[in-house]
């Protein structure tokens, strides 16, 4: 079969990869589409980040999709022609975190495509992959796996509106609408949020933010003062901030706008960050983390299924496997892409 992967910086191929074999809990699974994530960017534009580097081959990807071919004579969940969202994470279950239902923090997971332990964990940009049947979790087949590939980065979106607490009734900024942005909105709607602002550099990602659920947008770079002239009287507007970009001024750039008391969930990675801590302090900020997801992934792949969300504004563009460099180089341009997927077969 043919699997994308990197090799160092820049170097990045479609090589031949040999088919795993497929034990009784097992599930082989047709990979059709594979969304190119932030991640995948790193290792591709800079062979990996901060202290991770990519230190042998690696087949990336982790956002993915495709058609069950065969199943391990012990598998019930799923069977030979169901589409099914594959979980990228394979968590231990036995050490303490996974034993606290924090399986996200697991002491030995292995997450698929990450160069974040040696051996690396091989990804899932390939024909065909074998997976745990716990992994597989199954759509309607009308759904495509163009919409299914999107369970892996809402699932993130959703563990971040969990980290939120309630959102009912609340006005919500988002910092940063590239696609993990754009699916938070989406988050935060589907949670109740009553008023949901976003903020980018760029204009283009801004119509499709409306469109999938916010209730404004402003382009920051264009008018730097406009988010404080709108959301900055009486100590600031917004309840809850989602910051999304990575980026320290993003952050920081809000405290204005948020009410005392305000929550902050940090999901963007952007390296050290210089904080004003008398401004946290002061009024009484609440900045929380949130790290990748669990059992969102099924809520994920429910809220897919069920028709009340179409994430098809998202997808800029459809690639195959052969042209993989095409594929990144524009996943790569934030001001051309929203999210690529790769198609596989």
């Amino acid at each position: 079969m043919r699997a994308v992967v990197i090799h160092a910086e820049k170097d990045l191929r479609v090589e031949d990869a040999a088919v795993p074999e497929l034990g009784p809990l097992d599930v082989k699974v047709a990979i059709k589409a594979g969304g190119i994530c932030g991640s995948d960017l790193h290792y591709y534009l800079h062979g990996g980040f901060g202290t991770i580097r990519v230190r042998e081959p690696l087949i990336l990807g982790h956002e993915i999709a495709g058609i069950v071919e065969a199943v391990g004579g012990e598998v019930s969940r799923v069977k030979p022609g169901d589409l099914v969202a594959v979980n990228p994470s394979r968590a231990c279950g036995r050490c303490r975190y996974c034993q606290a239902g924090q399986q996200q923090h697991c002491v030995d997971m292995l997450f698929y495509g990450s160069a974040m332990r040696f051996p690396h964990v091989q990804g899932g940009f390939r024909e065909v992959l074998v997976i745990e049947e716990r992994q597989a979790v199954k759509l309607p087949g009308h759904v495509g796996a163009a919409q299914a590939a999107f369970a892996e980065p809402l699932a993130v979106c959703l563990h971040a509106v969990k980290r939120a607490g309630p959102l009912l009734g609340k006005r919500v900024l988002v910092t940063g609408s590239g696609p993990i942005g754009v699916l938070t909105v989406v988050a935060a709607r589907a949670a109740g949020a009553s008023e949901i602002v976003v903020t980018d550099v760029v204009d283009g990602p801004l119509p499709i933010a409306l469109k999938m659920g916010a209730t404004a947008a402003i382009n920051v770079m264009a008018e730097p003062e406009r988010l404080k002239a709108d959301y900055g009287a009486q100590k600031g507007a917004f309840d809850v901030m989602f910051e999304c970009s990575g980026n320290q001024h993003a952050l920081t750039g809000a405290f204005d706008v948020l009410r005392p008391g305000a929550v902050i969930v940090q999901i963007g990675v952007g390296g050290n960050f210089t904080i004003p801590m008398n401004v946290v302090v002061a009024k009484e900020f609440d900045l929380r983390g949130s790290f990748r997801f669990h059992e969102e992934f099924d809520w994920a792949v429910e809220l897919i299924a069920s028709g009340r969300i179409d994430l098809s504004p998202l997808l800029t563009a459809s690639i195959p496997i052969e042209r993989a460099v095409e594929a990144f180089e524009l996943a790569a341009d934030k001001s051309k892409a929203m999210k690529v997927q790769l198609v596989f077969g």
